[in-house]
């Protein structure tokens, strides 16, 4: 787990930014977690957002590059969470997601927020999306990153 060497983005504002928060839809509780995180973020900063929501982290990539295209978003933070199994679905899940994300930022010219929690087992996900108890809150970082890099890519 990270937890140490984050950048600290105190001074972030997103207000006249607009965010889509695309979100995948296996594990619910750490999901609304990474959900309520990166909502959180937006507000607190004054980012208008909007909630779009897919099946699964594969389907993450098409979401955001939807969102991105459709809606009159300056950004994006992608949200999702893979566990670790018994089979490589695992290993091909996260490297589709990584590549297709990866792909849309530089297709789009607009920042992503990477908020994929990648983890052995479900304790480590709860241990990063949130939640009370949690403690990192990936969610809220995803979302930050997106306003930081926007401020560097279109300064005010």
């Amino acid at each position: 787990m990270s937890g140490s060497g984050a950048p600290v983005l105190a001074d972030v504002r997103g207000e006249g930014r607009r965010v889509a928060v695309v979100a995948s839809s296996w594990h619910a509780t750490v999901m609304d977690g990474l959900v309520s995180g990166a909502v959180r973020a937006l507000r607190d900063t004054g980012a208008a957002y909007f909630l779009w929501r897919v099946p699964g982290a594969f389907e993450l990539p098409v979401g955001v590059q939807a969102a991105l295209r459709t809606s009159g978003v300056d950004g994006a933070v992608a949200l999702g969470v893979v566990i670790r199994g018994g089979t490589p679905h695992y290993d091909y899940v996260c490297r589709s997601v990584t590549d297709g994300l990866t792909r849309v930022v530089l297709d789009e010219a607009k920042p992503v927020g990477f908020g994929i929690l990648t983890c052995d087992d479900e304790a480590q996900a709860l241990d990063r999306c949130g939640l009370e108890g949690s403690r990192e809150d990936k969610g809220y970082e995803a979302s930050l990153a997106v306003l930081a890099t926007l401020d560097v890519i279109r300064p005010r």
